[in-house]
Order: structure tokens, then C-alpha cells, then sequence
């Protein structure tokens, strides 16, 4: 079955940087698109950054510059390299992929930004 795990969330101070991680399992990883969403209390979700089979990346436009999606193939991993961090993008980050119709989710990692 898909499984979307995430790591690498914390506490950190505005300005400062953290790198997110997904291992995906249960589908053909390097075939799909993948995704970042986030949810910040009392908001709804939102997307983060998209990137391709190919690796061509789009971003939420409150991300632009600052954030970098990647991905690595051979372990089946997407990442989130966030820099310049604000106070507004604490929230729960999520992994997502479409597979077979059907959308699926990890189960979040918290990022908090202190100022």
C-alpha cells in the first residue's frame, strides 16, 4: 500500500532554515508527481511546491525564492529545503501523491517559526 512518511520538521528562529524529507513506498515513485502541502491553524490546506517525473518544480507564490523542492529517485525520497523561514510559514507540512485516482497523505511534520 502507499505509505508517505515525513521527517525532518522542528522549532526554529525567523530567518533560520529546515529541510524536509518524504520516503515514499507502495507505487512506482519515480513515475508520479509529488507534492508539499501545508496547514496552519484555522486555515485550510494549501500546496507548497509541485515537481514533475522530470524534476520541473512550481511554488505557492508566498514560497518563491525561499523554498526548494527536489527529489532523489533512487531512494524514493521528496524534499523540502525551506530558508529564510517567517512566523507565517509555521504550519504542518504534508506529502501528497495522486495515485491511480486516489490522493494520498502522510502524516504531517510540525514546522514552528519563532520571531
Amino acid at each position: 500500500q502507499v505509505q508517505l512518511v515525513e521527517s525532518g520538521g522542528g522549532e526554529v528562529q525567523a530567518g533560520g532554515s529546515l529541510r524536509l524529507s518524504c520516503e515514499a513506498s507502495g507505487f512506482p515513485f519515480s513515475l508520479y508527481y509529488m507534492n508539499w502541502y501545508r496547514q496552519a491553524p484555522g486555515n485550510q490546506r494549501e500546496s507548497v511546491a509541485t515537481i514533475s517525473r522530470s524534476g520541473s518544480a512550481t511554488y505557492a507564490d508566498s514560497v518563491k525564492g525561499r523554498f526548494t523542492i527536489s527529489r532523489d529517485n533512487a531512494v524514493n525520497t521528496v524534499y523540502l529545503q525551506m530558508n529564510s523561514l517567517k512566523p507565517e510559514d509555521t504550519a504542518v507540512y504534508y506529502c501528497n501523491v495522486v495515485f491511480t485516482g486516489r490522493s494520498y497523505w502522510g502524516q504531517g511534520t510540525q514546522v514552528t517559526v519563532s520571531s
